[in-house]
């Protein structure tokens, strides 16, 4: 069982930072994915990253302020978030997977989820 847990979420000014990290504990990722969603909204995809040659993927809306990293040694996947807008207030989510290594964009192919952390992005 792998066991997915987020920090790093809070208020932050339009403009500003925040860093988010996934720990996973239990098994190694072979990928994982920041997804976000907003109150009335469905899921979105934000970043992936694939665990074994570290290739990067970005929704265009983000592309350029925020960045998806890992850790492998903490087995640990971050995301980067800069220049902050208001639009990028939601939920967000680690999302993970210890065997199936081809990044996927749609929320319904991973099997391991964190419990959320919030993001509030004020104007």
């Amino acid at each position: 069982q792998v066991t997915l847990v987020e920090s790093g979420g809070g208020l932050v000014q339009a403009g500003g930072s925040l860093r988010l990290s996934c720990v996973a504990s239990g098994r190694t990722f072979s990928r994982a994915s920041w997804f976000r969603q907003a109150p009335g909204k469905e899921r979105e995809f934000v970043a992936a990253i694939s665990w074994r040659t570290g290739s990067t993927y970005y929704q265009d809306s983000v592309k350029g302020r925020f960045t998806i990293s890992r850790d492998n040694s903490k087995n640990t996947v971050y995301l980067q978030m800069n220049s902050l807008k208001p639009e990028d207030t939601a939920a967000y989510y680690c999302a993970a997977d210890t065997t199936v290594a081809r990044i996927s964009l749609s929320p319904n192919e991973y099997t391991y989820w964190g419990q959320g952390t919030q993001v509030t992005v004020s104007s």
